[in-house]
């Protein structure tokens, strides 16, 4: 009867299971490592312990025991996996449930130094309630507490000011936002580009790997990249360098120059050259022929450019040093212009980390400013009317939209240019909507590179064609034709129009060839005034009126109506000597219209 019932085993083994989970010296990970290993040791005692004369009836009874225990270490497992599940379970609703600070902690917060592991565990715990607002927000609580509270937190975590992060926090979402701060944090890979003038990439990347460089070609997009992992020996110090088989260039600076795309025997001009990376690329894409005029405004930094293009073998740059909003006085007629405007840095904080505290609106405004008037005389270089060309490259090493989709809008609002393809398939579109600010559609075509997203810095390209020559004028509206005629005079002829003041004839005459037309109703004020001002023929009139001499007065009165017609420029004349130093604008036009008449 022992042998059928199976429940009474099974109550046998129950203690040793129980006894087994009260274990604590065992570890989750010993269970599963001897499991496996008693069931082989006791197949293997089985196997020994068999001997000849055996009942068949004690063999399926082993056989059944042995299934029960597998079936017992089955239910064991999935017991363990139950119980982690809940535990896990337990620990995400515990982080789930992030509740806002009081005001009072916040205010001890700033009194005593917070540990950076609570803060970035508490921004993770922030961003995730914001990604998912509707669901985990804490009743009560507006979003812009929770977005007051990341902004601080992000400020005392990476070390930013409050300006930046807030304008960080305007271009991202906030889930990309912290991913663009740890990438900052992070340095970009080093990238040489292979100067094809002297050597192939083929060759080049061989004779590195032969002096211990680890080395990768940088990418699909670009033929002459290759990107640095780890060198036995110094990169900017090897025979292949010191030769000028390579450069040392950022990923981000290869993309204006292919956007521009100079072809050979052109005319370009580099409007901000130094140090001379897209001035020596944008060569050996010319392969040396035409002409590169590579111009910037601090002399000290153009003798990096003068070493490399040396170092380069470079033979077709010109290298001047020339304001860069002055330059279409200097020289114009260029097939194709690069502008790398310098800005605030804001895409390069890897490099430059005092860019986290150093700058702030001002800073921003100025640049924008700058870049607005470089980018104006750089369309005015470019010739609209080249065969081959045309073309304005405007790249800035900043993300800010200050300094880049604003500054383009305004170029395509002051000059006949329009934005064209940059012929870059990554990277992501211009912004043409950015808060209260609406931008051009043809925007979307310009290109943003982030430090997160492509591994290099962070970077803007817009490509723009240059229409017409003509640099167009914007008229003042119809309803106020006096007002635009007498801006347009004295904008072109100053001089002229404030000498009638002086009264000379020459000037009365030229005044009469350029009369608009008189008008009746300021003539008929004009008389009034001018019969008001002449107070000595009233005392005569009234002299005759005391002889009763009613008819000679009516003679008099037209007599020196008549005399007023004849003698108008005489009359005038005098008017003006006796008004001189009072006389106003607007009496001015008034007898500027009478004298046409």
């Amino acid at each position: 009867m022992g042998r059928k019932l199976d429940p009474t085993v099974k109550v046998k083994r129950g203690p040793g299971r129980k006894a087994r989970k009260q274990k604590g010296a065992e570890t989750e990970l010993s269970k599963f490592l001897l499991l496996p290993i008693e069931r082989a040791a006791r197949k293997q005692k089985k196997q020994t312990s068999k001997k000849p004369g055996s009942d068949d009836d004690e063999d399926e009874d082993e056989e059944e025991e042995d299934d029960d225990d597998e079936e017992d270490e089955k239910d064991d497992l999935k017991e363990d996996e139950e119980e982690e599940e809940d535990t896990v379970q337990a620990n995400f609703d515990e982080t789930e449930t992030f509740k806002l600070p009081a005001a009072a902690d916040r205010a001890k917060e700033g009194l005593l130094q917070m540990d950076l592991q609570t803060i970035h565990q508490r921004i993770r715990d922030n961003v995730d309630v914001l990604s998912h607002f509707s669901e985990k927000r804490e009743e009560g609580k507006e979003r812009s507490e929770y977005l007051s509270l990341l902004r601080s937190d992000l400020c005392t975590y990476y070390s930013y000011n409050e300006f930046l992060i807030s304008k960080l926090m305007d271009i991202f979402p906030v889930s990309e936002l912290i991913d663009f701060l740890e990438a900052n944090e992070i340095q970009r890979p080093v990238t040489i580009r292979t100067n094809t003038l002297k050597t192939r990439r083929r060759d080049l990347a061989q004779a590195l790997i032969n002096r211990g460089v680890n080395l990768d070609p940088l990418g699909k997009w670009s033929k002459v990249g290759l990107v640095i992992y780890d060198s036995s020996v110094p990169i900017g110090a090897t025979p292949e360098y010191l030769s000028g088989q390579y450069m040392l260039q950022g990923a981000s600076s290869f993309l204006p120059v292919m956007a521009l795309s100079p072809q050979e025997g052109e005319s370009v001009l580099d409007m901000s050259a130094a140090p001379g990376g897209k001035t020596t690329y944008m060569a050996q894409l010319m392969r040396n022929t035409g002409m590169i005029v590579a111009n910037d405004a601090n002399a000290d930094r153009l003798k990096s450019v003068v070493g490399n293009i040396h170092r380069l073998g470079v033979t077709n740059a010109v290298i001047c040093n020339y304001d860069g909003r002055q330059f279409p006085k200097v020289m114009g007629g260029f097939d194709r212009v690069l502008l790398d405007a310098p800005c605030s840095g804001t895409g390069v904080i890897s490099k430059d980390p005092g860019v986290k505290t150093g700058k702030d609106e001002a800073d921003v405004l100025r640049s924008a400013h700058l870049q607005k008037e470089l980018i104006l005389s750089a369309i005015d270089s470019v010739n609209a009317d080249s065969p081959t060309g045309g073309y304005l490259v405007y790249c800035t090493c900043s993300i800010m939209v200050e300094e880049n989709e604003w500054v383009v809008d305004y170029a395509l609002k002051k000059r006949n240019v329009k934005l064209v393809p940059t012929g870059l398939d990554f990277g992501k579109e211009g912004f043409i909507r950015f808060k209260e600010r609406r931008f051009h559609p043809s925007l979307k075509l310009s290109r943003r590179f982030y430090p997160h997203s492509q591994n290099m810095d962070g970077f803007f390209v817009a490509k723009l064609k240059k229409l017409s020559n003509t640099i167009p004028t914007q008229q003042k509206p119809a309803s106020t034709p006096e007002k635009s005629n007498m801006g347009k005079k004295q904008k072109l002829k100053p001089e002229k129009s404030e000498t009638p003041i002086i009264t000379k004839k020459a000037g009365v005459k030229s005044e009469n060839k350029k009369s608009d037309g008189p008008k009746k109703a300021k003539i008929a004020k004009l008389d009034g005034e001018t019969s008001k001002k002449s107070a000595k023929p009233n005392k005569k009139q009234k002299v005759k009126e005391l002889n009763g001499d009613s008819t000679k007065e009516v003679v008099i009165e037209k007599k020196k109506g008549s005399q007023f017609e004849k003698n108008n420029k005489t009359k005038n004349k005098n008017l003006l000597k006796k008004n001189k130093n009072r006389m106003g604008k607007n009496k001015f036009k008034k007898l500027k219209n009478m004298v046409g008449q």
